[in-house]
């Protein structure tokens, strides 16, 4: 029987300042962020760095300030994903992977959002480039061209591919934003910004990866969010260390989605503990942290 699974929850982000008074104190400083938020999850989705790498005291303050059950999951910069897309991008990948080894065992998987023109037809430049990654790394891969998606030879070659590797596949799940028949501005955006693709449940590596967009109204995410708690416990009982990060249309919002998945998560897995407290919802400087 394998040992059960590592389950590690994340929101997009830590410094968001509407979060003070909810997810972190009232009084909370900027330096206060990464600290409280971790006391509530193990577990970031890095999209700041696909804009740009991060100069070297920036990565040396995260690590300072970050306890050692939390995991970083950077977003690969857009110049190797989306300009060079792959092609001659060795020197940049080197400088970006260089300057975030400082994070060490705070590293989770790097994830590699490939441009929606990246199809089937490049799957051999996409082999390369993952062949000649570094192996003290580990890595997801996201594809968002409808061919990946096809549910035939060309998506099966994709999941091959990543098995052998043992790299796995980002399952970015935007289904319920897009079924919303919310109005407000921010799920306008949201379904302007994130492609329209099938639900996707694969776990090509040990790792499995989860991007999860939500509907804005909480309670209507219960029945997706209850499928893929049922997942999730099986990728743990089958001894995977899972990554499930929790986007809402108006981030303010995203913590208390990410609670509710938690506890559906946690009534199906023993793998997965109890939300914690939040800094924001104590009266003292009490630390609460069950991860």
């Amino acid at each position: 029987m394998s040992a059960p699974g590592k389950f590690h929850l994340g929101l997009p982000a830590w410094s968001h300042a509407p979060w003070r008074g909810t997810l972190y104190t009232r009084d909370a400083a900027v330096s206060d962020y990464l600290p409280q938020y971790a006391q509530v999850f193990n577990a970031i989705e890095g999209n700041t760095t696909f804009y740009g790498v991060p100069k070297a005291e920036t990565v040396a303050r995260w690590a300072a300030e970050s306890p050692a059950h939390l995991r970083f999951c950077w977003k690969f910069p857009k110049v190797i994903t989306h300009e060079l897309q792959l092609i001659g991008a060795a020197a940049a990948t080197n400088e970006f992977l260089n300057r975030m080894a400082p994070l060490g065992e705070k590293l989770g998987p790097f994830f590699i959002q490939l441009h929606d023109r990246f199809g089937p037809a490049r799957l051999r430049n996409l082999e390369q480039y993952l062949r000649a990654l570094p192996r003290e790394f580990h890595f997801a891969v996201e594809v968002r061209h409808p061919g990946f998606f096809d549910g035939g030879e060309d998506e099966r070659s994709l999941d091959t591919l990543l098995s052998e590797l043992g790299i796995d596949r980002v399952n970015f799940d935007t289904v319920a934003v897009h079924s919303s028949l919310a109005t407000d501005a921010h799920t306008a955006e949201s379904k302007q910004r994130k492609p329209r693709l099938p639900r996707r449940t694969t776990a090509t590596g040990p790792r499995p990866f989860v991007r999860f967009v939500g509907d804005p109204v909480i309670e209507k995410n219960e029945g997706a969010l209850s499928d893929w708690a049922a997942i999730v416990a099986r990728w743990l009982g089958a001894g995977r260390e899972v990554y499930f990060f929790v986007h809402h249309p108006n981030d303010d919002f995203a913590p208390p989605l990410a609670r509710l998945f938690q506890t559906i998560a946690g009534a199906q897995s023993t793998s997965v503990p109890p939300p914690a407290v939040w800094p924001g919802e104590c009266d003292g400087p009490q630390q609460f942290s069950l991860f």
